[in-house]
């Protein structure tokens, strides 16, 4: 019994570690951003004071950066979680107006509480403001994986990585490891009952 304990541990681990290496691999090949008439910030934690975490306030100095080089529809996502004093998009669409976005350039979306609700309702904006192509951006880690979810909703788009702390890249990666795990078996209960 001990020994087929140890196998499954032993194959688990083997099996985490592979993934992980698909993951930053991802991470290492991504194409370059491309043209868009969109650009769509995931959402990230707003600190209790109301201003965006570090990581968060990256992912907009990036999404802004974007906008700088051709002024375009900025859809910023994400709800508010329990220990958040303002939906995410909300405060994201204050801090890019703040920062020399236009008031009507910036759609907040505030509804959606994971990356493929952000995708999801980013895509029904656009078909609305009958735009055709994103640039997707986040942290990146979490790039390829925003891109995969963009494939399943039905989003054409490249995408942007924000760099992050090089302190937090292992708890980053394993997390992001973790996440393609459930994203791969979500996909596979997907297509089954598509």
């Amino acid at each position: 019994m001990l020994t087929v304990v140890g196998c499954l541990a032993l194959a688990a681990v083997a099996a985490f570690a592979l993934l992980m290496g698909y993951v930053v691999y991802r991470e290492a090949t991504l194409s370059p951003r491309g043209e868009s008439d969109a650009v769509i910030v995931l959402g990230a934690q707003v600190l209790p004071d109301g201003t965006p975490s570090v990581a968060l306030e990256r992912r907009l100095t990036l999404a802004l950066q974007i906008y700088e080089e051709r002024p375009q529809t900025v859809i910023v996502c994400g709800a508010q979680g329990d220990d958040e004093p303002a939906p995410e998009g909300e405060v994201m669409r204050a801090w890019l107006i703040a920062h020399g976005a236009r008031a009507e350039d910036v759609v907040a979306e505030t509804k959606s509480f994971n990356t493929r609700e952000n995708l999801i309702f980013a895509r029904e904006i656009m078909q609305a403001q009958g735009l055709s192509r994103a640039v997707v951006v986040t942290s990146d880690y979490h790039v390829a994986r925003a891109l995969a979810l963009c494939g399943q909703v039905g989003i054409e788009a490249t995408g942007a990585g924000s760099e992050s702390k090089p302190e937090y890249w292992l708890k980053n990666h394993v997390r992001e490891t973790l996440s393609w795990a459930k994203f791969i078996v979500e996909s596979v209960l997907w297509k089954i009952g598509a």
